[in-house]
């Protein structure tokens, strides 16, 4: 049988836990890529941990990508607290967790840390002075694992043992019989030292909320500088950083199409695949990223490395039909690699190339021979003559990328929509400009859902647009009325009112519509929304 960590703990077994971080992968990739570009690594140790220009970017949360920092409430988060040290990214990264959530420490620390900027002198309140400075770097709450014991030791006056013990009942899944055992010790020792019963029994609750799940400082401080050398790879090394990340997918809060877009918006140039330039991974090629061929549909990275492999050693394909020939991929992995723009090198349009990949001639299998024997194709040409065919429109060649990769490094669909849209409809920059309180339209295609199970049954939406991308919040009776375009819909619009609380901004929604059936009335497609990248989704149905 299996043990779980409790009943290990139970027996007496050393528990260690093994963490895997796909951030850890990304890192190390773009460390390496730095070396092949610039001809020598970088140690991130020895890296300024004090960089005004990264802290500059977290400040005003332009953090895509970002190690822990990247989700929509850290940058709403972000934007109130400020880090500017790696300390106050050891909180911040242990903060937008459920157990500070739960516990009521989160809206107290981004009160106090707002507080004291405008008031250096400002000193943040607490619930009972005995608990004034073991809270003291939090501002007065509790955000680190190893200030629960603090707390009880200080207020209660639990001995180390004993506040071990109620440490390590927060942490077990079947605690709350555990939890409640502690409840009058730490009363009864609470009142001891001077404090109302009332007011013990209202910290003890925060303690026991905040068992839902928080970071021991040693971890959060782990994060923190995790969370600072992704940032400063971001700044320092875009295109490096960006290549990383899509390697190291799947992974983060957002998908390929998304760091791509916030990438170009930021100045990195991204090249399509390439038959006869891309490697079987993304690549830095003249300072910009090149997509690779293992992530188009039906290659894989088997096959990519094989394509390449043979490209390196017989040299560039010269046509499609050497392609055919020399790589021996099978059909749909040939017509991908077509349709997704990877054999435009041939200077021939992309219909035009999937019209004489029919009249490719093959090698084929001998009779008798289980396949084991092949009869060779001869190199000829094909002798039927190709009709004039009409090249793809923009939402054929944008479709035709995101089914063959997940990304289009040329139009966004917002581009392609705007124009049939009301002049009503805002964009994410108008957006920015529009006072609190109004009721606005907008429109976008959706990059991440969260319904966390802190919320109360709030949905919460990001949305993408041409320009950059914006918040919704969704209250449950408009979730229950429209359930389907939220957890369905690629393409939506929005109508609803906009709240703005200093930098940052939502748009609280009233109702939602589908923009399927007009996208697919002006690109002439039967079908558009199982063509674009699927949201990532968080938390409960």
């Amino acid at each position: 049988c299996q043990w779980d960590k409790d009943s290990c703990s139970d027996a007496g077994f050393l528990k260690i836990d093994l963490l895997g971080l796909g951030m850890l992968s990304a890192v190390e990739d773009c460390v390496d890529q730095i070396a092949e570009v610039y001809g020598e690594p970088i140690d991130l140790s020895r890296i300024p941990l004090g960089d005004r220009a990264v802290y500059a970017e977290i400040q005003r949360a332009d953090t895509v990508g970002d190690f822990q920092i990247e989700s929509r409430a850290q940058m709403q988060s972000l934007l109130r607290t400020k880090p500017e040290n790696l300390d106050d990214l050891t909180v911040q990264v242990a903060l937008v967790r459920p157990g500070p959530i739960q516990g009521k420490a989160v809206h107290p620390y981004i009160d106090a840390r707002e507080r004291l900027r405008v008031d250096p002198g400002y000193v943040p309140p607490v619930d009972h002075e005995l608990l004034r400075e073991p809270l003291r770097e939090t501002h007065g709450v509790v955000v680190f694992q190893d200030q629960v014991l603090e707390v009880a030791m200080a207020l209660a006056g639990f001995s180390v043992g004993e506040a071990e013990g109620l440490r390590r009942a927060m942490s077990r899944k079947r605690s709350e019989a555990a939890l409640e055992a502690y409840r009058a010790r730490f009363v009864a020792g609470a009142r001891e030292r001077g404090v109302g019963a009332a007011l013990a029994d209202s910290i003890y609750d925060k303690l026991v909320a905040f068992s839902g799940f928080g970071f021991p400082k040693s971890h959060a401080a782990a994060f923190g500088l995790l969370a600072y050398q992704s940032a400063w790879l971001r700044h320092h090394h875009p295109a490096e950083f960006l290549c990383a990340l899509l390697n190291a997918q799947p992974m983060g809060f957002y998908p390929p199409a998304s760091l791509v877009r916030d990438a170009q918006r930021r100045g990195v140039e991204v090249l399509p695949p390439d038959v006869n330039r891309s490697r079987a991974e993304h690549a830095i090629e003249s300072g910009a990223v090149r997509l690779g061929l293992a992530d188009i549909a039906e290659v894989g990275e088997e096959l990519a490395k094989a394509l390449v492999a043979e490209r390196d050693l017989n040299g560039p394909y010269a046509d499609l039909r050497e392609l055919v020939q020399r790589s021996g991929l099978r059909e749909r992995a040939l017509e991908s690699l077509v349709s997704g723009g990877a054999c435009e090198c041939f200077g021939v349009s992309r219909r035009t190339l999937l019209w004489e990949l029919g009249l490719v001639p093959r090698a084929e299998s001998v009779p008798g021979t289980g396949g084991e024997e092949k009869q060779l194709a001869l190199p000829l040409d094909p002798t039927v003559e190709t009709p004039d065919l009409p090249e793809q429109t923009a939402w054929e060649r944008m479709l035709a990328d995101y089914r063959a990769t997940r990304v289009s490094v040329g139009m966004h669909p917002m581009t392609l929509l705007r124009p049939h849209l009301s002049p009503r409809v805002l964009s994410s920059v108008q957006l920015a400009e529009a006072r609190h309180g109004r009721r606005v339209t907008t429109a976008g295609m959706t990059v991440a859902r969260q319904r966390p199970a802190t919320a109360n049954g709030v949905v919460f939406m990001l949305l993408e647009d041409e320009h950059g991308t914006f918040n919704l919040v969704v209250p449950p009776p408009v979730y229950e009325r429209y359930r389907a375009v939220v957890r369905g819909e690629p393409l939506v619009l929005v109508h609803g009112r906009l709240e703005r609380l200093g930098r940052n901004q939502n748009v609280v929604v009233e109702r939602l519509e589908t923009l399927g059936p007009l996208a697919r009335r002006v690109s002439e497609q039967a079908e558009v929304g199982s063509s674009l990248p699927g949201a990532h989704s968080f938390g409960r149905r």
